[in-house]
């Protein structure tokens, strides 16, 4: 997957969290508002039994549900109407015959609930008692149907959030896709007249003899802009739907290793610069793209002669795993900040002290071409310690590798 579309995917991903989190959250409150509002209604209902029971009941003749008990001198009398197990609350009735205070309570047992309330009557207390089974159930059943509801509605966000994050994102994804259809046909256009010029400036170069220094900075100026070509048309080609993507073949990482220090030999001697290889005896394959992971591995290689002083050292390593292969190359020159570490492979970074540096698109090309591959790229310096860049890439497995004849990349 190439970085834009991890990017769109990521736009659909957050505009979908969004939605469902909107939907979800007024789900919530409605729900919240609906349990408030009944079981305000319900307080309401209870207290209204209980201050009429009180107030006004006998104990032969209350509603469902409700208990008169009363009490005058030493006796207590509740009819032929005997209330639940537990009740009276004797101690609550002697407090208020005392004190001629009014008490509510609210007592779980029996399995239900019960509310309470005694107060003075005549000479005598009352003590109401009411049985709020029938409301504590339908509170239960209130709370399963918004359970239900809320499962049904968080799939019906999900849905609505996957639709809406597509269609918020879509005007984002043809408007990348435009732009790296563009840049590819730019880039096209542009090859070739750049070489043109390029191949002027060498013939120019060598008909001018001793004084071609001139010549030589176009030469360098027009290589330079052919490669950064090069990159853009890369990069648009990384950034294409899977469809528009070559299938990827069998490359033998080990053999692209050895070509790529084989390449630079001459160069890194001219520079002083000692070049050490290090690969296993056997092939190493990974699926991929043969002149996308050659381009990485020149890449490193170059990156690495450029930050090099003569002298130093640089070494090339091809590692093996279970199920993942790591190319290694590690250079022994100035090193870099840790803290451009994050912005290292972002297009046109450059650090601190960059100067005449070239911007290119070299490690953040690196970073699409590995990524689009399924691997990762990581690095590790310090100021003066030199640097290692780290590519890991999944290898194929080794009944396929064995049935699959490598190309000669």
């Amino acid at each position: 997957m190439s970085f834009e579309d991890s990017m769109l995917r990521r736009a659909r991903v957050r505009v979908s969290l969004l939605v469902g989190l909107t939907i979800t959250t007024l789900l919530a409150l409605g729900a919240a508002i609906s349990y408030a509002t009944l079981l305000h209604s319900q307080h309401e209902q209870i207290e209204r039994e209980l201050t009429y029971g009180a107030v006004h009941g006998t104990i032969d003749g209350p509603p469902g549900c409700n208990w008169i008990i009363l009490y005058d001198g030493g006796t207590i009398d509740s009819g032929r109407n005997p209330p639940p197990a537990g009740f009276p609350l004797r101690s609550t009735i002697d407090a208020v015959a005392l004190d001629r205070q009014v008490r509510s309570d609210r007592v779980d047992r029996n399995g239900t609930t019960y509310y309470v309330r005694t107060q003075p009557r005549g000479t005598g207390v009352v003590q109401a008692v009411f049985d709020a089974r029938f409301q504590v159930s339908d509170r239960h059943h209130l709370l399963a149907a918004f359970l239900l509801a809320a499962i049904v509605g968080l799939a019906a966000a999900a849905l609505t959030g996957l639709a809406v994050g597509r269609r918020a994102v879509a005007p984002l994804a043809e408007a990348l896709g435009r732009q790296r259809r563009f840049v590819a046909d730019a880039s096209h256009e542009l090859r070739t007249p750049i070489a043109q010029v390029h191949t002027r400036a060498q013939i120019l170069a060598r008909r001018a003899g001793a004084d071609r220094a001139d010549y030589d900075r176009l030469i360098e100026t027009t290589g330079r802009l052919g490669e950064i070509v090069d990159e853009l048309l890369l990069s648009a080609r990384l950034a294409a739907t899977p469809a528009d993507q070559r299938p990827s073949e069998p490359v033998n990482l080990t053999l692209l290793a050895a070509r790529a220090v084989d390449c630079e030999a001459d160069r890194a001697a001219e520079q002083g610069v000692q070049l050490h290889l290090s690969v296993p005896n056997t092939p190493v394959l990974v699926p991929g793209i043969a002149s996308a992971l050659r381009r990485v591995v020149g890449e490193l290689l170059a990156n690495a002669l450029a930050h090099t002083p003569a002298g130093g050292r640089i070494d090339v390593a091809v590692r093996t795993s279970r199920r993942s292969a790591d190319l290694v190359v590690t250079d022994s020159g100035a090193g870099f900040d840790p803290a451009d570490v994050k912005h290292l492979f972002d297009r046109f970074h450059r650090g601190a002290g960059a100067k005449d540096r070239r911007f290119g698109l070299g490690l953040a090309l690196l970073r699409e071409v590995v990524t689009s591959h399924g691997g990762t790229i990581s690095t590790d310096s310090r100021p003066g310690a030199g640097a290692t860049f780290t590519v890991r890439l999944p290898t194929i497995p080794s009944r396929v590798a064995a049935a699959s004849a490598p190309p000669a990349t």
